[in-house]
């Protein structure tokens, strides 16, 4: 006699499976969420008929799925082009962060340009949209607003409006009746998904959903909603800053290695096309502790300024308080420094910070740190218009970073009149002030950081005195 199915429960809220029964989820700790889950009758799937023939590849018409502009040009960066037709579109960051208002605004673009636009919000009602709206200046004939949970009525408006473009914000907050557990759990994510993916490539409407973020900053719910969407963007930004960006983790149309900038204001969201103004400092005098680093922010170039602060310590612990850096490279740079350059700052607070909010972690900034802390503790500025860009090892010595014609190009262009980078492979290092130039700056190319220090007239012994560097 055949063997009849054991019952198996599942957690409604977070899909965990478990053979007997228990008042609590062992993975998410959630009480009364494990139920029995319907077995499934063993069968054999037929053949049914297909929804159009297959077809030679070169013989596939590639005219439906062309880019068009969303309107904020850091977007479509970002996106590769545009938004393509059909594509569905996973947006997520935290709170606050602005993702209503950016796609707001990108739904008031669309249908600026006559594209009909469907804007489904689950979280806020109708007028508080409109409210929104009017201070952004997105009111248009052709941006349709509803205010719907259901999934069945999310449908519905789509049959009506026929819209080119569909924004649904948010996932979590979307049910769909005659499925199990609460809305943003494991099984409705998979459902209203499943749903929007299926209406987004059968009508060719470009679908955008708003994603949730847990505390740890992923996406909240199953993975199944990563892989099933086509782009996966990230908004991230800091609450005590303006600036956002947008990063692209996924995306089928175009590169994952490249960010937007935004200006989050009262106004609305705008697109920073040269963020690199907001990470530099401009000094009207030489200030010690300072340094500027060239990152890489996806292709984009980005300046950002170092700043570090060394005073006499009076606890038995020093502090080492650091903002917008790694603190633990922060941490390998000094142990460095002491080891091999001899810069005392075992016994002193160190501070060391970016300026405009900044998140610079990055390896290639190691030699900005460097120099900044030791401006800082020796009381000696570096060298005006100079930048640094570096990873410092444990040795001390200076290992290449990526992308460096495009960093010094960028540095270049903003006025930078010396910047210290690693030797390259087969280039002899920089014995003397006098190196090689790039669109009229000129660049240092040192061995370790201690040499980088000497030419930066910021690290001497006694019994040299090597020539300063000046920039000017």
């Amino acid at each position: 006699m055949p063997k009849s199915p054991r019952p198996s429960f599942r957690c409604s809220e977070c899909g965990w499976e478990t053979g007997k029964w228990v008042g609590r989820c062992g993975e998410c700790q959630a009480w009364g969420s494990v139920a029995e889950a319907a077995s499934e009758p063993a069968g054999r799937t037929t053949a049914s008929p297909v929804t159009r023939p297959a077809v030679p590849i070169g013989q596939v018409s590639v005219e439906d799925s062309t880019f068009r502009s969303s309107g904020v040009p850091e977007l479509d960066r970002v996106l590769g082009g545009g938004l393509v037709p059909g594509a569905a579109i996973l947006l997520a960051g935290e709170p606050g962060v602005g993702k209503s208002t950016l796609l707001l605004e990108v739904a008031a673009q669309t249908a600026r340009h006559r594209h009909r636009t469907l804007y489904v919000t689950g979280e806020e009602s109708a007028s508080q949209v409109r409210l929104r709206a009017d201070r952004t200046g997105g009111v248009h004939d052709e941006l349709y607003l509803a205010a719907e949970t259901d999934l069945g009525a999310v449908l519905t408006h789509i049959e009506q409006v026929r819209p080119t473009l569909l924004v649904v914000d948010s996932i979590q907050t979307i049910g769909a009746s005659g499925i199990d557990g609460v809305p943003g759990g494991v099984t409705q994510v998979k459902e209203v998904a499943a749903a929007l993916v299926r209406v987004a490539k059968t009508r060719n409407i470009t679908t955008v959903i708003v994603g949730h973020v847990t505390k740890d900053g992923s996406i909240a719910g199953p993975r199944v909603l990563e892989h099933v969407v086509d782009v996966v963007l990230h908004f991230e930004g800091d609450r005590d800053s303006r600036f956002r960006m947008v990063r692209a983790m996924k995306n089928r149309f175009g590169p994952v290695d490249e960010v937007g900038c935004f200006d989050l204001g009262a106004d609305g969201i705008t697109a920073v096309t040269d963020p690199t103004g907001l990470f530099v400092e401009n000094h009207h005098a030489m200030v010690p502790g300072t340094c500027v680093a060239v990152t890489m922010e996806g292709r984009r170039p980005m300046l950002a300024e170092v700043q570090a602060l060394v005073t006499h310590s009076a606890a038995e612990r020093p502090r080492r308080t650091t903002s917008g850096l790694d603190s633990s490279r922060v941490a390998m740079v000094m142990a460095v420094l002491q080891q091999h350059c001899q810069v005392r700052l075992h016994t002193l607070d160190v501070f060391a910070s970016t300026v405009g909010g900044a998140r610079v972690v990055e390896p290639a900034s190691d030699l900005a740190v460097a120099i900044a802390l030791t401006s800082a503790s020796r009381g000696v500025p570096a060298p005006k218009g100079v930048v640094a860009m570096g990873e410092i090892g444990l040795s001390g010595e200076l290992r290449r970073v990526r992308d460096l014609p495009l960093r010094l190009s960028e540095a270049a262009r903003l006025g930078f009149q010396l910047a210290v980078v690693p030797t390259e492979a087969g280039r002899p290092p920089a014995r003397s002030p006098e190196s090689w130039t790039v669109d009229g700056m000129r660049v240092l190319d040192v061995p370790d950081v201690r040499s980088a220090l000497r030419l930066l007239h910021l690290l001497q012994a006694e019994h040299e005195r090597p020539h300063a560097v000046d920039a000017r």
